[in-house]
């Protein structure tokens, strides 16, 4: 029986971790702050069976004591979204980075050199597109000039035309475009530079759009899926950002699950640094998940509103072929199927 630590286990992705884990056989335990970006309410004890530390990743003492006996931590501990402004950056930073790196040098100092890590897909920053004149195209961050007008599509920085997006795979460099993703693409370099020092080994997985039950409820933190849910649990229309075009990859909560107990088996095979996208393969616009949660809550229509955010990039979506490939695991739940049970679904108070 293995003995995992899951780090932020009592939030949105990890109580499905711990129970995912929990029902393969694992012994789980959990470490987590209860940070009010996640929580509005008390943390229970124990979660989903397994037992709680109550603790900050920053906090030394806590960790170590959290890390006895653990053969394997799975990292999902950390302040998701853009945020409200600068403002959040050094929390972002604190609890993100600073907390990462107490933690692995906790995991050193104990023997430990099992890690999943959970990245993002917004290491990235833009996903992978190809001018049809000129091939494969970095495009630079949009202007605020462009976005105001309605200029929501990349352009080709030799012809001007309109980038075709594409599936971006592991190998693409990272370009994070807001605070939030700075932190993600520095916990990929800490935990690979881990890694190397330790001889240990890390599997991070690059969460693309998460999705399902028991998100947060409408915070600054939530992800757009919870936001649009909110508001159609209020009554309102769920408001679409630019033209609801931006392309992203749904995946649901329960194959997010499923990749991690994946991972967890494939720390105990290899050795090193390796990443992985965990998205679904099948994209979809930001304004066609607005319009089918709307149906399938009966609720008002999505307005689009044309507003936009500087951190946001136009579209990001996956190839899944490495974590099919190396882990073994495919998403399962098509997005239809998990919008029609997310639209009634509890979200997190």
């Amino acid at each position: 029986m293995t003995r995992i630590l899951v780090t932020g286990g009592a939030g949105f992705i990890g109580t499905h971790v711990v129970a995912a884990l929990h029902d393969t056989g694992h012994h789980v335990s959990i470490m987590d702050c209860g940070h009010p970006g996640a929580h509005r309410a008390p943390l229970p004890d124990p979660v989903g069976g397994a037992a709680l530390h109550r603790g900050d990743l920053r906090d030394r003492a806590a960790v170590a004591e959290a890390l006895t006996g653990v053969d394997v931590v799975v990292h999902q501990a950390a302040m998701v979204g853009l945020g409200v402004d600068l403002d959040d950056l050094p929390e972002y930073v604190g609890c993100n980075d600073l907390g990462t790196a107490v933690l692995l040098a906790e995991m050193a100092r104990a023997g430990i050199h099992r890690l999943v890590l959970a990245s993002s897909m917004v290491v990235y920053g833009e996903g992978a597109y190809a001018c049809p004149r000129h091939g494969p195209a970095r495009p630079a961050p949009r202007a605020v000039a462009d976005l105001a007008t309605g200029q929501f599509e990349p352009l080709c920085a030799d012809c001007g035309s309109a980038l075709e997006p594409g599936p971006v795979g592991e190998a693409a460099p990272l370009d994070p475009r807001s605070g939030y993703a700075a932190t993600k693409a520095a916990q990929e370099h800490l935990t690979s530079a881990w890694a190397r020092q330790t001889g240990g080994t890390v599997v991070a997985l690059r969460y693309h759009n998460v999705y399902g039950p028991g998100m947060p409820r409408d915070t600054p933190y939530s992800g757009v899926a919870a936001i649009f849910r909110s508001a159609l649990e209020a009554g309102r229309a769920p408001r679409v950002f630019e033209d609801g075009g931006q392309r992203r990859d749904f995946v649901h909560v329960r194959d997010v699950a499923a990749a991690n107990v994946a991972a967890v088996t494939a720390t105990g095979t290899r050795t090193g640094w390796r990443a992985y996208n965990i998205a679904s393969g099948h994209p979809a616009t930001i304004g066609e998940l607005a319009a089918g949660l709307a149906r399938a809550a009966d609720g008002p229509a999505p307005v689009v509103t044309g507003e936009f955010r500087l951190g946001d990039v136009r579209h990001v979506v996956a190839s899944p072929a490495r974590a099919e490939s190396e882990l073994g695991f495919r998403a399962r739940i098509r997005l239809a199927d998990g919008i029609a049970e997310f639209a009634h679904a509890p979200l997190r108070g």
